[in-house]
């Protein structure tokens, strides 16, 4: 039996659709392939259907949720917000509420503007990496790091979209190149 994923779009600023009209089928389908990866990678088994939620906000919105829930009082690109955690026991025949992510139209803009990229694939690339938080991947060690950074390449490369590390935006710090 094909797992499902339930991906629900919300769009909640009109800025998303003015600057990239397929925003909200880019953030499915980038959150379901990102889905099916991470739960790959996790090691996770679930028969059950799986459920995320993906909000195009703006950043005043992002801003107010990054404050209330994590105490920092500014818009960053992405925020996730797992309700899953490995531990958690899913009952027979109940969904897995993977959780949501969230991200900041204006902040999201800016970078892809500043990194010289279309705002399309930073959009894909956010929603990956917010989607593999929800599965417990994370950036705050180097070995941590290198795992998520080369999931994401890997997912973003069957979405077609370069790899976003390939400038100096990565985690990671280079290998030194001998000559």
């Amino acid at each position: 039996m094909a797992l499902i994923y339930m991906i629900e779009v919300a769009s909640t600023c009109t800025g998303w659709s003015e600057v990239c009209s397929t925003a909200e089928r880019l953030a499915s389908d980038a959150a379901e392939l990102a889905a099916v990866r991470g739960m790959a990678a996790s090691g996770l088994a679930c028969p059950a259907p799986v459920e995320l939620g993906i909000t195009l906000a703006s950043a005043v919105e992002q801003q107010r949720l990054n404050r209330d829930y994590r105490g920092q009082d500014v818009p960053t690109n992405v925020l996730a917000f797992p309700v899953w955690e490995p531990e958690t026991h899913i009952p027979p025949g109940a969904p897995l509420l993977l959780g949501d992510v969230v991200l900041a139209f204006e902040t999201v803009v800016r970078e892809a503007r500043e990194q010289d990229k279309p705002v399309a694939n930073h959009l894909c690339h956010l929603v990956v990496h917010g989607v593999l938080h929800l599965f417990g991947f994370d950036h705050l060690t180097q070995a941590e790091a290198v795992r998520m950074e080369s999931l994401e390449t890997s997912i973003l490369a069957e979405l077609g979209v370069p790899d976003p590390y390939g400038d100096t935006m990565s985690l990671i710090e280079p290998e030194p190149v001998e000559p």
